[in-house]
């Protein structure tokens, strides 16, 4: 526990930097900001993260707001994590050392929109449909779409690399990041310039996405955006076998051809590739009718527009179930959603293509002697970017749900061992820690020297990427 003086002292400085009303100390306030969407039950290993609550919120309004956060932390060592919209699933916004939550969600303006550079400059607690909202007004879009739009922040999204269903042409967050001001430890604003590429020594806008907050706060970004498309064509395609439909999208992403959603997913009603094309009229259409070709050279079944069409109108509905349900609400109202449940896991690794169908049928064999089944096998904006949901097939919840994590942990290594990584998608919070440094090897080493020159007191979002 922090020591009470000290922390009365820092809450005290705290309120005279921020206002009474954006210091948050109630015990319902710190725990419901203790945390994301991860519950310890799909934590596997890594429940004692959860034994902490914060020790204070702080809400920010500006830059310069939390650089005195900031600086009140660092000279008191106090841990500060950065919190956006608290959707993430991998419990990176966990305070597992207790702390400060920054809270950036007030810092929630749409500064600039330039239909010339085609740039959007944000603060980072934008929420991407409002972004989405301001932007349509001048006939554009943004090119990050995460099932996750109508809760998730710019900079929480930039600071997991998420990929979103327009990934297929438009890559993920990290991708369409122009430019970032960021906060460092010790108080400091650094901004990189707006401009599509530079040689003029290392890009340091990468050094903080998919970093978890580890080595600074995101309080701006300027991100690329896109005209609302000319034509909107869905597709889709039924296959027999899933490597028939995994060869039909490396065949299209080796021509070049890039629809913008590319979703082969396998239940237990069939395998669908669901494909949309969008962009000038004359482009979706040789895109679509050579996307379209390669699927019946490769066995697929043209279905027409129908399924893809309804899997886009419903591609938020989820979120907009955990908003109403869940979101802001304290632990135990969102932990108590999975009750019942004997378990379940959705995995994202990423693999070279070369490896994708044989990673697979190495898992088949490690779940089946495990008790575990794949309820949908899927690729997701690439063909390299492959995603399980498992659950365990039977026995009781605690039984299953350690038979659950060991078989977890067993094809995150695998993924590592042959030469892919554990996660494309959504970070690594607390959830997948212990890997980190398997995967990254020596890199480990040179994250920990960057944090410590960044970070030497080690308040930014400790005991996440390892650190």
């Amino acid at each position: 526990m922090p020591d009470t003086a000290l922390l009365d002292s820092l809450i005290e400085s705290l309120t005279q930097a921020l206002g009474q009303e954006n210091v948050l100390t109630d015990p319902y306030d710190l725990d419901r900001y203790s945390g994301d969407a991860l519950s310890p039950t799909r934590a596997f290993g890594a429940e004692d993260a959860f034994d902490r609550l914060a020790d204070v919120v702080a809400r920010p309004g500006s830059t310069e707001d939390v650089c005195a956060v900031l600086k009140l932390a660092n000279a008191s060592g106090t841990p500060v994590i950065p919190y956006g919209g608290g959707t993430g699933v991998m419990g990176a916004t966990v305070p597992a050392l207790g702390g400060i939550i920054l809270d950036l969600q007030r810092m929630n303006k749409v500064l600039a929109i330039d239909p010339t550079d085609m740039t959007a400059e944000v603060e980072a607690g934008v929420v991407l449909e409002d972004l989405e909202n301001a932007l349509a007004v001048q006939g554009l879009m943004p090119g990050h779409d995460p099932y996750s739009v109508p809760i998730a922040t710019v900079a929480g999204t930039i600071s997991t690399n998420g990929v979103g269903y327009r990934a297929g042409a438009h890559g993920p967050m990290g991708d369409q990041v122009v430019a970032l001001e960021v906060v460092l430890a010790d108080g400091r604003i650094m901004s990189t310039r707006a401009v599509p590429n530079q040689s003029s020594g290392p890009s340091l806008k990468h050094l903080f996405i998919g970093s978890e907050g580890v080595f600074g706060v995101i309080t701006k970004a300027t991100i690329r955006v896109f005209r609302l498309p000319e034509a909107q064509v869905f597709s889709a395609a039924a296959f027999d076998t899933f490597d028939k439909g995994f060869n039909a999208a490396a065949e299209m992403f080796a021509l070049g051809v890039r629809p913008t959603l590319v979703d082969l997913t396998e239940e237990d009603d069939g395998i669908t590739f669901h494909l949309l094309f969008e962009g000038f009229k004359e482009g979706v259409e040789a895109t679509e009718k050579r996307a379209l070709s390669v699927c019946t050279q490769f066995g697929g079944r043209l279905l027409g527009p129908g399924p893809t069409t309804a899997y886009w109108e419903d591609r938020r509905q989820s979120a907009e179930n955990y908003k109403v349900s869940a979101l802001g609400k304290p632990r135990s109202v969102r932990w108590s959603r999975w009750r019942g449940r004997r378990g379940f896991d959705y995995l994202h690794l990423g693999l070279p293509i070369s490896k994708v169908l044989e990673y697979r049928k190495k898992c088949d064999v490690i779940m089946a002697k495990s008790g575990v089944r794949v309820v949908e096998y899927a690729i997701w904006s690439r063909p390299e970017l492959f995603s399980m949901l498992i659950v365990p097939e039977s026995g009781a919840a605690d039984a299953s749900s350690e038979r659950l994590g060991e078989t977890v942990e067993q094809v995150l290594k695998l993924a590592q061992d042959m030469g892919g990584v554990m996660e494309y998608c959504h970070g690594v919070g607390v959830k997948l820690n212990h890997l980190l440094a398997r995967e990254m090897g020596v890199g480990q080493d040179v994250v920990r020297a960057l944090k410590l020159a960044l970070d030497p007191h080690n308040i930014m979002n400790p005991g996440k990427l390892g650190l």
